[in-house]
């Protein structure tokens, strides 16, 4: 006696639907780190101008800095720079290109909707930043730094800097144009690593002056930074309330006025 067994039937009906949220943003945050690890200008800005003003001025006397250990001094500052290079510079830049040439409007309507458009960059900034980070303290290292502090301290401090830069950023590519934001960011980088206490010390400039200066993003980052990097802080109040108070007025103001298209 034989037995006979029927073919599995196969079901071939179409089942249309999106992909899972997480899924659609970690696509799109793929797709937006590989294109800027592939653009050689981003990485300029975010990871080798970083580095070669810790090598350059970390290993030379160019700069007085009225410390013999100048990597102490110097690697918070340049860690400062790369989140303001990345979070600030780098996206006003990206974004506001993006904005002009109907991108953003585009991916906003898309299945990934732009709440995920925009979770999808930040996720980019922040995993730019982890790599920047590892980068210059492994030079840093190289060039005898001994870091002191709580980690968490500094990382709230990052935390902090990339929400107010990042605010900041948006706010300007979403309400200029984009030749008017890459001329705007790349003067503000300028201004900013010039006079933001990153590698020259604020105590070179007038009481006056510092007072203002003390209140820039980029100072109260570098500033805290090093008071926990180099000498051990906690938490440093100051520069915390400083970026904090950058960081709800940016993402307030960039939520108000970003444009799309």
């Amino acid at each position: 006696m034989t037995g006979s067994t029927e073919p599995a039937v196969l079901d071939l009906s179409p089942a249309p639907g999106a992909a899972p949220p997480l899924r659609k943003i970690t696509a799109q945050t793929g797709h937006e780190l590989r294109a800027l690890l592939r653009n050689g200008e981003q990485l300029l800005l975010t990871l080798i101008i970083p580095v070669l003003l810790l090598v350059l001025f970390g290993a030379t006397s160019l700069l007085d800095l009225g410390t013999d250990r100048r990597v102490d001094f110097l690697a918070p500052g340049v860690l400062a720079l790369a989140v303001m290079s990345t979070a600030f510079t780098g996206q006003a830049i990206g974004t506001g290109f993006e904005r002009r040439y109907g991108v953003l409007k585009r991916l906003g309507a898309t299945p990934l909707s732009r709440t995920g458009l925009i979770a999808a960059k930040t996720l980019t900034v922040l995993l730019v930043e982890v790599l920047q980070t590892l980068v210059i303290c492994g030079v840093a290292f190289g060039l005898g730094w001994r870091p002191q502090g709580d980690p968490l301290s500094v990382a709230l401090l990052l935390l902090l800097g990339t929400a107010a830069f990042s605010g900041l950023g948006l706010l300007m590519a979403g309400t200029l144009r984009a030749e008017a934001t890459l001329a705007a960011a790349n003067l503000v980088y300028l201004l900013l690593l010039a006079l933001g206490g990153v590698v020259f010390p604020l105590a070179r400039f007038p009481d006056g002056v510092r007072a203002v200066l003390e209140l820039l993003p980029i100072t109260a980052l570098s500033d805290g930074l090093r008071q926990v990097l180099q000498h051990g802080a906690a938490l440093p109040a100051g520069p915390l309330l400083v970026l904090a108070i950058w960081a709800v007025a940016g993402c307030a103001l960039a939520a108000r006025f970003f444009r799309w298209e």
